[in-house]
């Protein structure tokens, strides 16, 4: 059975980085800005955002890495459900925005 989320998938990184290393190169830049020390956001409210971000990403690869940061910077259980919940919250508050676009193209017709 083929399975969408194979964690053996990550092993194409290598190829993904070769066949387009520009790419790739300014891919790892912006991600790396995530465990980034010494900004003015401390590290582990960056991985709780990242964590949250993935949640309503739905990236599994980024909720386990994200996960594994944000527990290693001093993130607490309570923290990442709460990361959670207000990522559902802002997910929901935007499909609530966009039902009333919705409504405003429904009107023009």
């Amino acid at each position: 059975m083929t399975h969408y989320h194979d964690p053996e998938d990550l092993k194409l990184i290598p190829e993904l980085k070769k066949l387009a290393p520009d790419e790739f190169k300014g891919f790892v830049a912006l991600d790396s800005i995530v465990a980034r020390e010494g900004g003015a956001i401390p590290r582990k409210y960056r991985e709780l955002m990242a964590l949250a971000i993935a949640c309503t990403t739905q990236c599994p690869y980024c909720l386990d890495v994200h996960t594994k940061g944000a527990k290693r910077a001093g993130a607490t259980r309570e923290e990442v459900a709460e990361a959670a919940f207000i990522a559902a919250a802002l997910r929901a508050g935007a499909a609530v925005t966009h039902g009333t676009l919705a409504l405003k193209l429904f009107d023009r017709e």
